[in-house]
């Protein structure tokens, strides 16, 4: 199947911005125009610092692949956060994060991006009993530290979704779900009325550290700025002076159907939640704004055997929901996911005010946007305390590769079935 991007075909946030072609000195630099490199650039700004931003294109990378719900907090329950960071440094982690959506969603809101936002909730649906008493766990962590949940028998999840295939369900209605490109694009957008330069087909070739600022070099002009964050996540390419980021690469592909009918669409999302599920071989699955049904897994479709994922999505669909047998694929694409070890997105210190900010392990959105605000504050104030996280100085992944391909290798095993 020949890969098309649903957020791309179907974008209404048009912008457009040239290459830099000259020597430039700034307050911040920022290299990389996804959700973190665009709300840092934004917030910067605003707080009065002068900002240029360089990517490729905005959205190129995994921030225009997304899902596009969005969620608060991690993958992992809040007590796992906790027994990783510890319990104060992770009781700040979680509920900084906690309150993501509430910023995407104003955000959204106070900038007028044209997104397809619909804050009708997500849920967490447990694919089996083991699953389901998963939830029962998330739930009551969650509901300790404050979050505003219900937790849905399987009667309730059915109702809500239109399928009997799940056994319960998490219900966050403060969450939900958007464009995510468009996203990236109304927040570029705000950052550009906001005095921030930004520049397309315009990469990093080079970073050095010359007498406290920071010298970036690009194919035909070069900025000059007093600090530098690295927001490319899991699409950083090659710079000269700037070691990798450090993380485990993770595939995952998504299928779109043709628009449902209205009465097809009448018993599948009729509230439009955002889903995803809990088994090991995670999927996911959601409306568009034109109601074409998205399901989503982990996977990569450039190689030789790809179409094993892209018939697991179709079977998928079919299961969910039988009267859509035989309904027609329109769009498939794939993006890359930067996962760490524990799950924990980090903040590396380059040098004197330089930062890199990666690794959040398949939640994007809410945790991308609120890095990079908190990034900005901070570069702004000093003041480390406005961070989720704290800097570190050195962060290694080991057997990233080997743990990559068996993670693929699992999927493609898991989609055979």
């Amino acid at each position: 199947m020949h890969q098309k991007n649903l957020w791309q075909e179907t974008s209404k946030e048009k912008i457009a911005f040239g290459n830099l072609k000259k020597s430039i000195t700034t307050d911040l630099v920022v290299i990389g125009g996804g959700f973190t490199g665009c709300s840092a650039a934004l917030f910067a700004a605003k707080s009065g610092l002068s900002v240029t931003l360089i990517d490729q294109k905005i959205g190129y990378g995994g921030s225009g692949r997304n899902v596009g719900l969005v969620n608060a907090g991690l993958w992992m329950p809040p007590e796992k956060v906790e027994s990783i960071l510890g319990l104060d440094a992770g009781s700040k982690l979680n509920n900084a994060l906690a309150s993501a959506p509430d910023l995407v969603f104003s955000l959204i809101d106070s900038n007028q991006i044209n997104c397809s936002a619909n804050r009708s909730g997500t849920l967490h649906c447990a694919h089996s009993e083991k699953g389901l008493k998963d939830l029962r766990l998330r739930f009551k962590q969650l509901s300790e530290r404050g979050a505003d949940l219900e937790l849905l028998d399987k009667k309730q999840t059915q109702q809500r979704i239109g399928s009997s295939k799940f056994f319960g369900s998490l219900f966050n209605k403060k969450a939900g779900v958007i464009n995510p490109l468009d996203y990236c694009f109304g927040l570029a957008r705000a950052a550009k009325s906001n005095g921030v330069n930004i520049y397309e087909s315009t990469l990093a070739n080079s970073i050095q550290s010359i007498n406290n600022d920071w010298l970036v070099n690009t194919p035909e002009g070069s900025i000059k700025a007093k600090m530098l964050l690295v927001a490319t996540n899991a699409y950083q390419k090659p710079i000269k002076g700037l070691n990798p980021s450090k993380y485990t690469s993770v595939q995952y592909f998504q299928v779109a159907t043709k628009s449902l009918s209205l009465d097809q669409v009448k018993s599948v999302l009729p509230n439009g939640e955002g889903c995803w599920d809990t088994a090991s071989v995670m999927s996911s699955f959601r409306l568009d704004a034109d109601n074409r049904l998205i399901i989503g897994g982990i996977g990569n479709l450039d190689h030789s055997v790809s179409k094993i994922h892209t018939n697991w999505a179709i079977r998928k669909v079919e299961k969910l929901f039988p009267h859509l047998k035989n309904i027609t694929i329109d769009f498939s694409w794939h993006g890359r996911i930067a996962m760490t070890g524990d799950h924990i997105p980090k903040i590396l210190r380059l040098g004197n005010n330089a930062y890199s900010v990666f690794g959040y392990s398949g939640r994007g959105i809410g945790p991308g946007t609120y890095f990079g605000k908190a990034v900005s504050e901070f570069l702004i104030s000093g003041n480390k305390d406005s961070l989720p996280v704290n800097p570190v100085d050195y962060y290694q992944e080991p057997f990233s590769k080997i743990k990559g391909n068996f993670i693929e290798m699992g999927a493609t095993a898991s989609h055979l079935l």
